[in-house]
């Protein structure tokens, strides 16, 4: 049974692209998952990743400040520029150029814990990362998204501290304790967590491209290329930085991973609130989501498997 749902859970860059056609051809299968409903199930998937954390492992990251500060001015600086030049170099019009320089200066999402757990990447470190970039953009998002796309995008600073407090803070904490206090019950949860987290991302990325169906099949071509640019370029030169910066490995991967993911649910709703007269917006936003995950599960991939030779190679040495 473990080994049937570890390959399952490695199987996701798959599972992505087929649902994410699949809620192109059939919207109302996806879309009904909405609401609440996502927001309980990025919580459920936090609380999975919470189960395989202690409490030395957050004091562990505190000790490293450095990593957090770099993986958080990467985020702001590279992600921003790289929209900025995809959109220039590929002349996009100036509704999808708006909302891929929009995504682009959005924080990391939760999907990057998910992608640095299933990478065996530092999953504590990531999740650091994303709730310091998570606050930082309430500043940085409308800063970044004003000088590159020439407008000011307002941040609902309340309502996104409150979701940080409700999506990542209280579900990792309460994990944490239950690791803590009742670790047999963590470790039951944790053999299944993965293939869960997996199946909830799978359902949001339905909804995200099922609502923009129509704007996704009418522009498919460029917002493709603009993503997948985007975000392997994010992966590429997120890895690339933190090893000049003489970051380990596992410290490099978790980097990446935080550069080169965007909370494309953010993107989406600021674009659909702050830039309604423009109607594509939203567009990249929805497929960034996509394009993300599918490149961050690939990197998942090789990284585990590359992991998993590095501790038995390290396992052979002490023998």
């Amino acid at each position: 049974m473990r080994n049937a749902i570890r390959m399952a859970t490695n199987l996701f860059p798959v599972w992505a692209v087929l649902f994410s056609g699949a809620a192109l051809v059939w919207p109302l299968g996806f879309t009904w998952f909405s609401g609440s409903a996502i927001q309980w199930g990025l919580g459920f998937i936090m609380l999975g990743m919470g189960l395989t954390l202690k409490t030395q492992d957050f004091r562990r990251v505190l000790r490293y400040p450095a990593a957090i500060g770099a993986g958080v001015v990467l985020q702001f600086t590279v992600m921003p520029l790289l929209g900025w030049s995809i959109a220039t170099g590929l002349a996009l019009p100036r509704e999808l150029a708006v909302g891929l320089i929009l995504v682009s200066a959005c924080p990391g999402g939760t999907a990057s814990n998910v992608i640095a757990f299933l990478a065996r990447a530092d999953v504590a470190l990531s999740v650091s990362m994303t709730t310091v970039s998570t606050l930082a953009a309430v500043f940085l998002t409308p800063l970044a998204t004003q000088l590159l796309a020439g407008r000011l995008v307002d941040v609902d600073a309340i309502g996104l501290l409150q979701s940080i407090a409700l999506i990542v803070l209280l579900p990792v904490g309460l994990g944490v304790g239950v690791n803590r206090y009742l670790p047999r019950v963590a470790q039951g949860v944790s053999d299944i967590s993965p293939i869960v987290s997996v199946v909830f991302i799978i359902l949001i990325l339905g909804t995200i491209v099922g609502t923009n169906r129509d704007a996704i099949l009418g522009n498919w071509k460029q917002i493709s290329l603009a993503v997948t640019l985007l975000h392997s370029g994010g992966f590429v030169l997120g890895y690339a930085a933190a090893r000049l910066l003489r970051f380990g490995r596992g410290v490099s991967r978790t980097v990446s991973i935080e550069v080169g993911m965007q909370n494309a649910g953010l993107g989406t709703a600021l674009a659909q609130k702050h830039f309604s007269e423009l109607v594509l917006a939203p567009v990249p936003c929805a497929m960034s989501a996509v394009a993300s995950c599918v490149s961050g599960s690939l990197a998942a991939a090789l990284w585990r498997r590359r992991a998993v030779e590095e501790i038995n190679a390290a396992d052979g040495a002490l023998r």
